[in-house]
C-alpha cells in the first residue's frame, strides 16, 4: 500500500500574490508554522534544492530533509520530491493553483510510501499529512489574505 493525500483551500487574493508568497521558499519559515529553518542548497533555472528543518516534535526530535522543487508559472503547477527521503521510500508532491470565483484554489497532492523500517506506516502518515495540511493551508490562507488586505488587493477573477 502507498500513501496518497489530496488537500485544497481557496485563498481570496490575487493569483500573483499567492504564487509569489507560496513559492518563496527562502521565506517559508514565515509562511509555515512547522519549519524552523530553510537552507537553499542550489538553484538551477526554475528548480531549487533546499534543506527544511522542522521545530522539535513532542519528543524533542528534530526532523530535517533535502527536497527539490520546480515551479512552472505558466501551468500554475509545482512538482517537488524529497531527495533525502528519511523514513519515506519516496515522497512526491504536486501543488496546483486554479482560479475560482472567490480567489484561487491551492491544491496539494502527495504520493508517498513509508520504508519498512519507518516508525509509522502509510495509513498513519496519510492521516498525519491530511491533518497537518489543513492546519498549514489555513495558516497560509490567513497570512496571504492579510497581505492582500495590506496591499489593497482583491482577487483577479477571469470570466470566460
Amino acid at each position: 500500500m502507498a500513501g496518497h493525500t489530496d488537500n485544497d483551500i481557496v485563498i481570496s487574493a490575487p493569483l500573483d500574490l499567492i504564487w509569489d508568497m507560496t513559492n518563496d521558499v527562502d521565506n517559508w519559515t514565515d509562511l509555515f508554522s512547522e519549519y524552523a529553518s530553510v537552507e537553499i542548497l542550489a538553484r538551477e533555472g526554475a528548480k531549487i534544492t533546499f534543506r527544511l528543518t522542522m521545530h522539535p516534535d513532542k519528543d524533542g526530535k528534530i526532523w530535517s530533509w533535502v527536497s527539490e522543487r520546480e515551479a512552472d508559472r505558466e501551468t500554475r503547477t509545482v512538482w517537488a520530491k524529497r531527495v533525502e527521503t528519511g523514513p519515506f521510500a519516496h515522497m512526491h508532491i504536486r501543488w496546483e493553483y486554479h482560479e475560482v470565483p472567490d480567489g484561487v484554489r491551492m491544491r496539494w497532492v502527495q504520493d508517498f510510501a513509508m520504508k519498512p523500517t519507518a516508525p509509522v506506516d502509510d495509513a498513519w502518515m496519510t492521516d498525519n499529512i491530511n491533518r497537518n495540511s489543513r492546519v498549514q493551508m489555513e495558516l497560509i490562507r490567513d497570512k496571504i489574505q492579510q497581505r492582500a488586505r495590506e496591499l489593497g488587493s482583491a482577487p483577479t477573477v477571469r470570466t470566460w
